[in-house]
């Protein structure tokens, strides 16, 4: 059994106390500060957010007044519009007197001078029900020093059997820190109860014909209580979808549309919502349990081209049930929003818990870092800046692992409701990102700089593999820290560069030398003709094809050049791969790959061994059975397309030719002990984290819309080849950058060995694909050094199989 207390001001709504029941809580006493769930009629203060205990839940958020009032909503759009203009067009044009009563005086005036005239609609700033609200056309009447918004009345609406209305869309907010929305897939229309004309001096007065509050259409003899679906002056959206449906409306567009309002408005408030919860809950670490949610009511009209412009937004909706569609829609939005809470007895006894381990840490210092003193050596620096660094990963391996956690409830238990922030289509999860980081930097500009910080934290972004992998990558620096022999795990660590055996002398980078089917060796680092030799001795002599010679050894890094590269292949085994020469592809066929599901324990440490596919001349025999061949060959071929693809893409600088470009490149690395402090500096000290990933998302962006082109694939995410660059490029941004720096030096931990010492196997041309993609990032990396602040560099393919990049 749980219990909530009756909150401050008594639950008004029967529909609240008939849901409670059904969940089997027990209603306590006012004053009990002990309860499961407190439910508020109206906003509650920060002081009461602040006391709650971690196990409790309020029904508001601190905060969230920045879109719920009028006022607040105008002057926070307003923001955002001057920073995206494209993206905030769903809300009228408004004005907050009397701040900006000139401004609106001089908006008349240029309709006047343009022989327009327009209605406006007046609401007092922090109204609800309908009250105050008036529609004007003669402004020089308005007052210019009252408190109230004034905005442009939508004149063209979207009408229904002749009326106009507007849809009351319900919204649950779960948390704000990550933030969490889910949207009710039913809700309320609610009519007009005189039929619509377009305004005019004659009918300005008339509120029942344009106005659709309930609160006030109720009054009118003409509102109808019918209990029918689909008569009355009060509908459901679920009967008004299947309306659009049955007049060939799209759908699903209308849907889109109605969510990215949605979710728009509400990255408005995340800025101010998450800065407020923050201050109520200091020591609550990120990505814990919220202690609040809100169940919000979007007003929404629609235009007579079906567009979605947003009303207003109330954070105490009614739950007022007076006819059978207010009790059966509103009963539905409160019992699945408490499911989706997962609000339980044991949660008490948890914290509990909770509380005395932690303090039992404190009292005898588990886990609390030995604090540095000016007199630490060198030594002792690194090993608490690799202690640090561990920390931050487990706490966030332990967010992920609990958010896993959470979205695997959520999906068992929605109910009627369906998540639209965080959505699935990864595109979408972009472009909103890229909102709410500029909501950020609008409304928290100079204050709350860790927020902002955290924003841009590229941990926020990794998967739990991904932070594995840097973990296990912190256990080997500190081994090789303490001077212990490094653990062999899986196959030997590949490295991006060979060591040449003979006298290192400078390379042009292989994809911008020409070669032949006979010369691949000449254009790198060259070995011994006995080693060679025996290379391709081992090569004819090998049993299975798909044990590739760059599985058998360790390839290590080239002293003479930073960007030269072993070849990979014997020279009976090159093909071209475009009209004009280019490095060689060996045919290979893929490895089994075991999901990261079952390779992967729940623990900090990975054996793998039970699920490790070992490296002999069984593997052919085992990919028959696991791989049915024809779909083996066919992401062979586009693997091996993919391959050609990334090799023929060049970089071309601004205003240069291709040729140019390979002599700018080519001048760096021909004085490479002069310029490499000076890209060491640049691309260590001075670009930040942020900074980092945009160069390399140059690249990403590139290779992304090849994916999609080669492989026909929208959705690039699903396709194994695409997490293992993703992979690759959280390896290369690790540690602050030092991953894409240690691939131009011969120190340092190589970004293969994320793959050599998984238990996932990767065949020899996935490798040589990320192999190219890290060449393309060196690349990257040297033009934004040569020409920093200046137009982003561009890719462009040598064959024109591949076009423009």
């Amino acid at each position: 059994k749980h219990r909530w207390p009756q909150s401050p001001s008594p639950v008004a709504f029967p529909s609240v106390r008939i849901v409670i029941n059904e969940m089997d809580f027990i209603k306590t006493r006012d004053d009990d500060e002990t309860a499961n769930l407190i439910w508020n009629d109206s906003a509650v203060q920060h002081e009461k957010i602040a006391e709650l205990r971690n196990y409790q839940r309020i029904n508001h958020f601190p905060g969230m007044g920045e879109i719920c009032r009028k006022d607040c909503l105008a002057r926070n759009m307003s923001k955002m519009i001057k920073c995206q203009p494209q993206e905030y067009s769903f809300i009228p044009k408004t004005w907050i007197f009397p701040a900006e009563y000139t401004q609106f005086q001089n908006y008349v005036k240029e309709l006047r001078r343009k022989r327009k005239q327009k209605t406006f609609i007046v609401k007092p700033a922090n109204g609800a029900m309908g009250h105050g609200i008036s529609l004007i056309r003669n402004c020089e009447k308005l007052p210019a020093q009252e408190h109230f918004i004034v905005q442009e009345y939508l004149d063209k609406p979207f009408l229904m059997e002749g009326y106009k209305f507007d849809l009351r869309i319900y919204i649950l907010v779960t948390s704000c820190d990550p933030l969490r929305i889910f949207l009710y897939n039913d809700g309320l229309v609610r009519m007009g109860t005189e039929k619509y004309h377009a305004p005019s001096e004659a009918n300005l007065s008339q509120l029942y014909m344009h106005l659709t509050n309930y609160s006030v259409n109720k009054h009118n003899e003409n509102f109808e209580r019918d209990e029918t679906v689909d008569k009355g002056s009060k509908r459901s959206i679920s009967w008004f979808t299947e309306f659009l449906r049955t007049n060939d409306y799209d759908v699903t567009k209308f849907w889109g549309d109605v969510s990215e309002l949605v979710v728009k408005t509400l990255i408005v408030a995340e800025p101010h919502v998450l800065h407020a919860y923050r201050m109520c809950r200091p020591g609550q670490p990120p990505g814990s349990d919220s202690v609040c949610f809100e169940v919000l009511g979007f007003d929404i009209i629609l235009d007579r081209k079906l567009k979605p412009w947003l009303l207003e937004i109330n954070r105490a909706p009614s739950f007022g049930t007076d006819q059978k569609i207010d009790y059966d829609v509103k009963k539905g939005v409160l019992l699945n929003a408490l499911k989706l809470l997962n609000i339980r007895a044991s949660d008490k006894k948890r914290n509990l818990a909770q509380q005395k381990a932690e303090a039992q840490r404190r009292l005898y210092g588990h886990g609390s870092m030995k604090k540095l003193s000016a007199a630490s050596s060198d030594w002792e620096k690194q090993r608490h800046t690799l202690e640090r660094r561990r920390e931050e990963l487990k706490e966030r391996l332990a967010q992920v692992r609990k958010q896993i956690s959470r979205e695997e409830h959520e999906k068992l238990h929605l109910g009627n409701y369906r998540r639209i922030y965080p959505p699935d289509d990864k595109l979408l999860l972009e472009k909103y990102e890229s909102l709410l980081s500029a909501a950020f930097q609008t409304f928290l500009a100079g204050r709350a700089a860790s927020l902002q910080k955290e924003m841009n934290n590229p941990l926020k972004r990794m998967k739990e593999e991904d932070i594995l992998d840097l973990l296990e990558q912190c256990e080997l620096d500190d081994e090789k820290l303490m001077g212990k022999s490094s653990r062999q795990r899986g196959p030997k660590p590949l490295t991006a560069m060979p060591e040449c055996s003979q006298t290192p002398r400078r390379q042009r980078p292989d994809y911008l030398a020409d070669f032949t089917s006979g010369s691949s060796a000449e254009n790198s680092c060259s070995s011994s003709d006995e080693e060679e030799e025996d290379r391709r001795k081992s090569l004819k002599t090998s049993p299975a094809p798909s044990a590739s010679p760059t599985l058998s050894g360790p390839i290590r890094r080239s002293i003479s050049c930073p960007r030269s590269i072993a070849s990979l292949s014997s020279p009976s085994e090159v093909r071209a791969l475009s009209t004009r020469p280019s490095p060689t592809v060996p045919i290979a066929t893929p490895l089994v790959r075991p999901s990261s599901a079952t390779s992967r324990s729940h623990s900090l440490s990975r054996s793998g061994s039970a699920h490790r596919v070992p490296h002999s001349n069984s593997l052919g025999t085992i990919h028959s059975n696991i791989w049915p061949e024809p779909k083996k060959e066919q992401e062979a071929e586009l693997v091996r397309q993919t391959l050609a693809a990334l090799t023929a893409m060049r970089i071309r600088l601004p205003g240069k030719t291709e040729e140019e470009a390979e002599a700018v490149l080519d001048e760096i690395l021909d004085n490479w002990k002069y310029h490499k402090p000076k890209v060491a500096s640049y691309w260590l000290v001075k670009l930040d984290s942020t900074k980092q990933r945009k160069v390399l998302d140059i690249v990403r962006t590139n290779v992304r819309s090849a994916l999609q082109r080669i492989w026909r694939e929208p959705e690039v995410e699903s396709l194994h080849l695409y997490r293992l660059f993703n992979r690759v490029f959280n390896r290369l941004l690790w540690s602050h950058g030092q991953g894409l720096w240690n691939c131009f030096s011969n120190t340092g931990s190589s970004w293969e060995t994320i793959f050599s010492k998984s238990s996932e196997v990767v065949s020899p041309q996935e490798l040589q694909c990320c192999r190219r993609l890290v060449q393309l990032c060196r690349d990257c990396l040297l033009v934004v050094y040569k020409f920093p602040i200046k137009k982003k560099p561009t890719w462009t393919s040598s064959s024109s199989r591949y076009g423009h990049l």
